[in-house]
């Protein structure tokens, strides 16, 4: 016979004390993850963070593609006429830091959520459990998506926009290497954040907060929301918040599906 305690009969001090394990975990598997980051530097930021400022990045060399198969080369381009910079005397050792951070957080993801998902699930019934599988597994492949999504399409955007933005050619771009990785790493996490839409979705209709149809009534509000967000996640120009939009909007009518799916089943059990 088990004589180990159920979330049910644990007081909230004992409750406490266990969200407390599990934050702790999870912040030691981000501080590991960020020092084997820290250790690696040339690969986090001479192929991760400086990538996009190389004309051979991946994504430029789709376009360029793109640009020669219609019969042209306007997005084929030899350099990216800008140069980063260091104003203050510890300002790359800070940047290291915090790119470390974040990479550490980015990586550790899927075991942070885990132990979230750890936490959460024993004061779940049985039937709530079981239509939940794979939760962990479309959250981390959705955050994933994101950070991709982010790095691939909108930071190289953002990089020849705002980085080959001139007023005049009088001035010379030199970027602070502070605004340069605060772009990057800001980008890169509010869209894997963004991409959780759905999964925001399901856990509030679980709980009978949302509803497909209220999802559909605020559709309007929801779709300014969302402009409102690649607004100020992008660069301000039209491609890149279009590009941010896009597949957000997607994800919102998926998140209505999948309201849809959870409203029919909590019927189906009444």
């Amino acid at each position: 016979m088990n004589t180990a305690k159920t979330k049910n009969s644990m007081s909230f001090l004992e409750h406490l004390g266990e969200l407390r394990w599990h934050l702790m975990r999870s912040s030691l598997a981000i501080v590991l993850f960020s020092i084997v980051a820290f250790m690696n530097r040339s690969i986090v930021f001479d192929q991760l963070i400086f990538g996009p400022k190389q004309p051979d990045f991946l994504t430029y060399r789709f376009f360029c593609w793109l640009s020669s198969f219609v019969g042209g080369d306007v997005f084929c381009f030899d350099e990216v006429p800008f140069e980063l910079l260091n104003m203050r005397m510890s300002g790359q050792f800070q940047m290291h830091l915090w790119v470390s951070l974040v990479a550490g957080a980015i990586i550790a993801f899927p075991y942070v959520f885990w132990e979230v998902w750890r936490f959460v699930k024993p004061g779940l019934h049985e039937t709530e459990r079981k239509s939940s599988k794979g939760v962990i597994f479309f959250t981390t492949v959705l955050f994933l998506l994101g950070v991709l999504f982010g790095y691939y399409v909108i930071v190289p955007l953002s990089i020849q926009f705002l980085g080959t933005y001139r007023v005049s050619a009088e001035v010379v771009n030199r970027i602070d290497l502070t605004s340069y990785i605060s772009m990057v790493s800001s980008i890169t996490l509010a869209t894997g954040i963004l991409f959780q839409l759905p999964i925001v979705v399901y856990f509030f209709s679980k709980l009978g907060m949302l509803t497909p149809e209220l999802l559909k009534q605020y559709r309007r509000h929801a779709i300014v929301g969302i402009l409102l967000l690649s607004a100020v996640i992008t660069p301000p120009d039209l491609a890149s918040q279009i590009l941010v939009t896009l597949p957000v909007l997607l994800l919102y009518q998926i998140s209505i599906m999948v309201s849809r799916r959870i409203v029919k089943r909590k019927a189906a059990r009444s």
